[in-house]
C-alpha cells in the first residue's frame, strides 16, 4: 500500500483528497502546515508528497527546499499543488526540488496519473 503525504492547510481540499485517495487503497499521512510536512516526512518516509505551495508556518517552496536537501527525504517525489497557475509558477516550483506539478482546484484523475508515474505502480481503481 503506497503511503503519501499530504500538506495541505485547507480543511475541504485536505479532506477531499484524503478520502479520495484512501478509496484507491493509498495510506494518507496529513500535515497542515510546511514545518509539520517536513517533520512528518522525516519520521514516516512517506513513498510520495502532495505538497500545498501556500502554507502557513513554513511555505511549500521553503519546506520542499529543506526536504530535498536532507538524505533522509532527498529522494521522496514531490508533487506541488498550487492555486498559482502564473506562467513561471510551474518553473519556480521545480526550481525549488518538485517532481511534478499539479493545480488547483485539482482534476483527480489527471493527479492521480501523475502519483502513479512518479511511484513507478499502479494505484487500484
Amino acid at each position: 500500500m503506497p503511503k503519501i503525504l499530504l500538506v495541505e492547510d485547507n480543511e475541504l481540499n485536505r479532506d477531499m483528497l484524503s478520502r479520495r485517495l484512501e478509496r484507491r487503497g493509498i495510506q494518507v499521512l496529513i500535515a497542515m502546515d510546511g514545518h509539520q510536512g517536513v517533520a512528518i516526512a522525516q519520521a514516516e518516509s512517506p513513498d510520495l508528497i502532495l505538497m500545498d505551495m501556500s502554507l502557513p508556518v513554513l511555505d511549500g517552496w521553503t519546506a520542499t527546499r529543506q526536504l530535498k536537501a536532507l538524505p533522509t527525504t532527498q529522494s521522496i517525489p514531490i508533487i506541488a499543488l498550487t492555486a498559482h497557475a502564473m506562467t513561471g509558477d510551474q518553473e519556480k516550483c521545480l526550481a525549488a526540488g518538485c517532481d511534478d506539478y499539479d493545480t488547483k482546484p485539482v482534476e483527480f484523475d489527471r493527479l492521480l496519473g501523475k502519483i502513479e508515474s512518479l511511484l513507478g505502480k499502479g494505484v487500484a481503481p
